[in-house]
């Protein structure tokens, strides 16, 4: 009894470690694996923001979760799965596959297909999963979490059974504009450098280029490996329908998404103080909402790595 006791109780509060985080500038933050570990807030207006995204990039890809001509999958792991929506998505489209989710923090929602489940781990550390077990590994915008990529890709590498599928999808860190009407100083640019430039990459994660990502699947051992590349308006600028949506629901995700990528990296590594981060983050937001401005980013996404 006293080792069922014991066990309870060790059970009991890991399950509470992992709901422990942090809070700084009214945001929540990861704290299980160390606050290190991912700089990006986890609340639930990131969740919202996250789905929302989730939306966007299918928009983006024509309604499809993957491009890998996937016929009967057995075994799909998703990365840093976040809410989890891609997941149960992929787990309603393949009933027979058994989908897994993997992320540092427990977000994900409880009811979920009966052939979908979520682990709570850190893709940095060894996995436990057997050599040749995934049919389909997917992993998209994980750029701020991870530094050392070569372990992670030899870790999908060595998962991912002969024939099979892997897929990575970054947003990047740059903002372009093809009729000059972004100015190199203007504020919503800024914010992404700081994000980008004076805070991730002198973390030693730095924004991730299709070429980049390209070559982290060939050092591990990937053939064939295609790179996609899709414009991604960040207002509802172009005259395209299809875009123009895009960049409606680009900008809507801004709102909040601008304060939450901008103000942890920007006072806890850039230097900046709360209220200077603040003022930053509020300029970007107005820079991004005049019409004028036509900015958009670019989704990276090399395709149909196989082995």
């Amino acid at each position: 009894m006293n080792c069922e006791a014991s066990y309870a109780e060790s059970t009991a509060s890991l399950a509470t470690a992992m709901h422990e985080y942090i809070f700084e500038n009214g945001r929540r933050y990861h704290s299980y694996f160390g606050t290190d570990r991912n700089p990006f807030p986890t609340g639930e207006t990131e969740q919202d923001h996250l789905d929302l995204h989730h939306e966007i990039m299918l928009i983006l890809l024509g309604d499809k979760l993957h491009s890998a001509p996937l016929s009967s999958p057995q075994r799909i792991l998703d990365v840093g799965t976040g809410t989890g929506i891609w997941a149960i998505d992929m787990a309603d489209q393949y009933p027979s596959a058994e989908v897994i989710g993997m992320d540092l923090s427990p977000i994900q929602p409880a009811w979920v297909p009966p052939n979908c489940r979520f682990e709570v781990d850190d893709a940095e550390r060894e996995w436990t999963y057997r050599p040749d077990f995934f049919d389909f590994i997917h992993v998209r915008n994980l750029t701020q979490a991870i530094e050392n990529w070569p372990k992670l890709m030899s870790e999908i590498y060595r998962s991912t059974i002969s024939g099979g599928y892997v897929e990575l999808a970054e947003c990047g860190g740059e903002v372009y504009s093809d009729d000059r009407s972004m100015k190199e100083d203007n504020p919503f640019k800024r914010c992404f450098d700081i994000v980008q430039k004076d805070g991730l990459t002198k973390i030693g994660r730095p924004p991730a280029t299709g070429e980049i990502l390209k070559e982290r699947l060939q050092n591990a051992g990937f053939v064939d490996v295609h790179i996609s590349t899709y414009k991604h308006p960040f207002a509802p600028w172009p005259e395209d329908e299809k875009m123009k949506r895009i960049g409606a629901m680009t900008l809507v995700s801004f709102e909040t998404g601008i304060e939450a990528y901008t103000l942890r990296i920007a006072t806890t590594i850039a230097g900046m103080d709360s209220e200077e981060a603040g003022r930053v983050c509020q300029e970007g937001w107005k820079a991004l909402k005049n019409k004028n401005h036509h900015m958009y980013g670019l989704l990276q996404r090399p395709s149909l790595p196989l082995f």
